[in-house]
């Protein structure tokens, strides 16, 4: 039975197949709209940077067959087949998208849906209709994207523009100069039979073998690119002057340079070069001053070495990465890491672990016991084993290169998830709260309440954002990392989310809903399933 999926909602590929070899079918239709349905091959930074994995009815399929346009079989309006395992590693992302062609806008729509079939049986469906959009001419209805392992994700997401925002969207180009060759659609010619690895035709039939190879004729007939493989590597480039061995006692004069021994300094073996301007007996390294300066054919005849740039001189590269002057007891020493000044007097705890530098005499003890230890671990779930630092020094700490933010505290009170600390001053007051939620695991979700006087260290993965409390701001349970304490936090679930699904991944059933007066926020970070 194929799971269904709301707006928003993403799983892990193998939770729902453990095959790699997919059927994505879509189904979009209204009256008087006619619709291009593509597939965008994007990188890390979700670009389209390698224009052959924008896959649609002009260019069916990518360089390697990974990914291939079917065209519309089976009730789909369009179909792909997507081989995961056969996917370069630079495309991390797979996003299906359909236009209009024309005049009209996404409101028009009738019911339609984006399911993905493995082995003959649909194992996901994501239904969307006309009333989840307004004047859009496009939308973003689903991706396929590798976080660790492949996963999906249903999107719903719509552009006012049509394909070309899609394309400026991703960061592709529009070539203006050829409106002419949109005529030319080679569609992918009718085939007797779906291949081996569609779903079943509407029609009553055998269900097909799962992964067997496409039928010889569903290739599009659109010529392919010659590959790059392909091409003849250009012959070594012959060297410009005759090489000469020079036997070991023997001196070598290069062409064009003055006669032999005229550089040679005092007491240097024979055959010794040394730099004009270098002092007698000296090794002068390449950009030292006076190193080769104006030389015009060093080493018989070959091309002039190029001046190593001062750039790359070992202190100059050394000092961008100097530690940073000291500013208070927290100092950020770059996105990824802070330094912490400590004395006898004013100790801090961190996470365990999180050490990567100390400087002076800086002790480090197992926080197991007291408030933290006990609530923390033993009534939220959310582990957070801390360490004790005390003494007299300097401590740097870092959490998996994850960005690092201090927030100073005066007098105030924020509330942050365990999971999101890093460190945070001794003199902090701490109570962990659990907000209520029915029907949740554990009847609730757990927070740190921070208040007092000092800084709490969070670490976040990616860049956050701070968002506005409003009448209704939902936040992810995975993703939300602090919010002010005038707000209110109360949990919802989604409706279509099967309570055993809670078993394996209880935080992504959750969401959190924000409500509080002007001035509340919440800090979000890029990162959830």
């Amino acid at each position: 039975m194929a799971r269904e999926f709301q707006r928003g909602h993403k799983a892990k590929i193998s939770d729902l197949t453990a095959g790699t070899d997919l059927y994505v079918g879509v189904q979009i239709s209204g009256p008087g709209l006619t619709f291009d349905i593509s597939c965008f091959g994007l990188d890390a930074d979700e670009r389209l940077s390698d224009d052959r994995y924008f896959i649609f009815f002009n260019q069916p399929k990518s360089p390697e067959d990974s990914i291939q346009l079917l065209g519309a079989q089976s009730g789909d309006t369009e179909s792909f087949r997507v081989t995961l395992d056969q996917i370069p590693s630079q495309i991390q992302k797979l996003s299906f998208t359909a236009t209009i062609d024309g005049v009209g806008q996404m409101s028009q729509i009738a019911p339609g849906y984006l399911r993905i079939v493995a082995g003959g049986e649909e194992v996901a469906r994501y239904s969307f209709d006309g009333s989840e959009f307004s004047t859009e001419r496009a939308v973003m209805l689903g991706d396929l994207y590798l976080k660790d392992v492949w996963r999906f994700a249903a999107v719903g997401q719509g552009f006012d523009g049509g394909l070309d925002a899609l394309l400026r969207n991703f960061g592709g180009e529009v070539a203006e100069e050829e409106p002419e060759a949109a005529p030319q659609q080679p569609a992918v010619p009718a085939q007797p039979q779906a291949p081996a690895f569609a779903p079943p035709p509407q029609a009553a039939a055998p269900a097909p073998s799962f992964g067997a190879p496409p039928a010889p004729a569903q290739a599009a007939p659109a010529p392919a690119a010659a590959p790059i493989a392909g091409t003849t590597p250009p012959a070594p480039a012959a060297p410009t002057s005759p090489q000469t061995f020079t036997p070991p006692g023997q001196t070598f004069t290069p062409p064009g340079a003055p006669p032999a021994g005229q550089f040679a300094p005092p007491g240097a073996p024979a055959g010794q070069f040394t730099p004009p301007g270098a002092v007698a007996g000296q090794f002068a390294p390449p950009g030292a001053p006076g190193a080769f300066p104006g030389q015009a054919q060093p080493f018989g005849g070959g091309t002039q070495l190029a001046p190593v740039p001062p750039e790359a001189n070992v202190r100059v590269v050394m000092t961008k990465y100097a530690e940073a002057p000291v500013g208070d007891r927290w100092t950020e020493q770059n996105t990824n890491l802070v330094r912490a000044t400590l004395t006898k007097d004013a100790p801090i705890l961190a996470k365990q672990g999180s050490m990567v530098a100390y400087q002076g005499d800086i002790d480090f003890a197992h926080k197991g016991s007291g408030l933290l230890g006990k609530l923390t671990g033993a009534l939220t779930g959310q582990g957070m084993s801390l360490m004790r630092c005390t003494g007299n020094g300097e401590v740097f700490l870092a959490d998996e290169a994850s960005r690092v933010f201090v927030i100073r505290l005066q007098g105030e009170q924020i509330y942050t998830s365990a999971q999101g600390v890093l460190a945070f001053d001794e003199t902090l007051e701490t109570e962990v709260r659990r907000i209520e939620g029915a029907g949740l695991p554990g009847g609730g979700f757990f927070s740190m309440l921070f208040s007092g006087t000092g800084a709490v260290v969070v670490k976040t993965r990616g860049v956050p954002v701070v968002l506005p409390v409003g009448a209704a701001t939902y936040v992810d349970g995975n993703a939300v990392i602090a919010w002010s304490a005038g707000a209110q936090a109360v949990t919802t679930t989604s409706l279509r989310l099967r309570r055993s699904g809670y078993a394996r991944q209880t935080t992504e059933a959750v969401n959190l809903q924000f409500r509080g007066a002007p001035g509340n926020f919440v800090v979000v970070q890029p990162f959830e399933v």
